[in-house]
């Protein structure tokens, strides 16, 4: 049988603490991690792996050279991109096994041309007036268990 997973993409990451974070988001809830290149660290660094424990190993981790090769590697049938640019809340939209939640760098968010050519696809988490942003990692986990949630946390003890 095979089940559907949720997808994390990270475009251009550039703290390696944020995506050791996300690998345990992502091996606890079986989710696949995209990292979309140029990343801001070796995946060697030893913060990299230090924010990600243990929980490296059978990690499904996909590597793109950028944004075309994702898409083209990929084929994603439904995105979701996460940015403060967005009017819709992510608790407006509703979530299926399948999707990909896509965050952009933590100093820059997604490109704008990213966002453009996918406008009902962008999303934002709520915030007070005069917050720039959430942090990345807590970014991705709010809003794949929000996924997870309205999912029925299926596989998740």
């Amino acid at each position: 049988m095979i089940i559907e997973k949720f997808h994390i993409v990270l475009h251009q990451p550039e703290i390696p603490q944020n995506t050791g974070n996300i690998v345990r988001t992502c091996k606890a809830t079986g989710s696949v991690l995209h990292l979309i290149e140029p990343l801001g660290f070796k995946l060697d660094d030893a913060k990299l792996k230090r924010a990600g424990l243990d929980y490296w190993h059978g990690m499904d981790i996909r590597i793109h050279q950028n944004w075309e090769d994702f898409l083209a590697k990929e084929t994603p049938c439904r995105l979701w991109l996460f940015t403060t640019k967005a009017d819709r809340l992510y608790s407006m939209v509703s979530f299926t096994k399948g999707d990909y939640l896509v965050y952009g760098r933590e100093t820059a968010g997604l490109p704008d041309d990213i966002r453009l050519a996918n406008p009902d696809s962008c999303v934002r988490i709520p915030m007070l007036g005069g917050t720039r942003s959430l942090n990345l990692s807590n970014s991705a986990a709010l809003s794949l268990y929000e996924a997870l949630r309205q999912t029925g946390f299926e596989g998740l003890i």
